[in-house]
């Protein structure tokens, strides 16, 4: 499917290698060095910690932004994840989690190839048990508001590095 295979440019450069193994994020910088420079290539700062059984993740991102407040992300979450990425931002906030075990569940079982927070999350047992990648900045037992506080589809800020809606985001343990 289109959707959840990695951009040309990606597969060219695998290509290049002279191999048939997935690329590695670090691969990716190595063979697109230009684009690391123009911009077209934003690997994320290293601030986040592991979490799922999917060490290695990729897919279209959908970006939601929303601070101490998960009913966006639930939103998202409850549709059909079709592989793709979901990117919250949670403004960097230690002060609440943003998703748990049973979204983290709800993910899985919907497609979802990831979620990447700008934030934290809870029930890192639960988390740790579910197929997909999960990213996150740490984790904190205490639970998320449920205002609908926030927005969907638009580019948001991690650590600097803007994502945007539709953009392609890899992950594995060298990074995202």
């Amino acid at each position: 499917m289109a959707e959840t295979a990695p951009p040309p440019k990606w597969r060219e450069a695998n290509s290049n290698m002279g191999s048939s193994a997935p690329l590695s994020i670090a691969d990716i910088c190595d063979a697109n060095s230009h684009l690391l420079t123009t911009g077209e290539l934003r690997p994320l700062p290293p601030v986040f910690h592991i979490y799922g059984k999917k060490r290695n993740f990729s897919g279209r991102v959908v970006t939601v932004k929303c601070l101490e407040d998960n009913l966006l992300v639930r939103e998202f979450l409850a549709q059909e994840g079709h592989g793709r990425v979901l990117v919250v931002d949670g403004c960097g906030s230690l002060r609440s989690a943003i998703i748990g075990g049973i979204l983290a569940k709800k993910a899985q079982s919907n497609g979802w190839a990831g979620i990447v927070v700008y934030g934290c999350i809870r029930d890192v047992d639960d988390v740790n048990l579910c197929d997909i990648g999960v990213r996150a900045l740490n984790s904190s037992p205490v639970k998320p508001g449920k205002k609908g506080n926030g927005e969907k589809h638009v580019p948001v800020t991690i650590a600097g590095t803007t994502v945007c809606d539709g953009d392609w985001l890899c992950a594995d343990s060298d990074g995202a």
